[in-house]
């Protein structure tokens, strides 16, 4: 019911449908600067028509979802850690990963209040996988490449695809670990970022 007062500038950093929630998350913040711009508050059913992840994205803090995205249950508080994100420059079909992949889902895993240290999170997660991983990469083989080359960097704890893909990602010790773990990755046509695993300060 607002004029169209504000106009937004974005310079993307993060590859375009790379699966980490990049344009989930831009939505997020225009929503949060729309809302504070106005003092009103952001209706939940309009963050969840922009986009699954917009609802998480716009909590900022470690969660579970379920449901499309709407449902929002608390997940581990995150250590410090190093981070290391990978896109091998492809783009994957989330509604074609989905018909590709065959079986029931993984059943929730019980996990601790919160991760004390990168290592113990890592061993954690290693229990775990992405039930997408696998269908991802029969439709982009690269994916798989993009895996083995983050896990055998140095001083990687685990390597895993990030939602459909095609971003992966890897959990270092700490943020110089990713940073040297990225430039050592880079490859034509990859798109590499390390650094700092953080989270934004969470909102209410």
């Amino acid at each position: 019911g607002r004029a169209p007062e504000a106009a937004f500038r974005l310079v993307k950093t993060l590859p375009v449908a790379s699966g980490i929630g990049g344009g989930s998350a831009d939505a997020a913040a225009a929503l949060r600067l729309l809302a504070a711009r106005w003092n009103v508050a952001i209706p939940p059913d309009l963050a969840l028509a922009l986009g699954a992840d917009v609802p998480v994205c716009l909590a900022r803090r470690p969660a579970r979802m379920s449901g499309i995205g709407e449902i929002l249950a608390p997940a581990p508080d995150l250590p410090e850690f190093g981070l290391v994100l990978v896109n091998p420059g492809v783009a994957v079909s989330t509604p074609a990963i989905f018909r590709a992949r065959a079986g029931e889902f993984s059943p929730q895993a019980d996990l601790p209040p919160a991760w004390p240290t990168a290592g113990r999170m890592a061993a954690d997660l290693a229990r775990l996988g992405n039930d997408l991983q696998a269908p991802a990469i029969a439709l982009a083989p690269v994916i798989a490449d993009v895996l083995a080359a983050i896990a055998a960097a140095e001083s990687c704890l685990l390597a895993r695809m990030s939602g459909s893909g095609a971003t992966c990602f890897g959990l270092f010790p700490d943020a110089d670990a990713a940073r040297r773990a990225a430039a050592g990755l880079a490859r034509d046509g990859w798109w590499c970022w390390g650094g700092a695993g953080q989270m934004a300060p969470a909102q209410g």
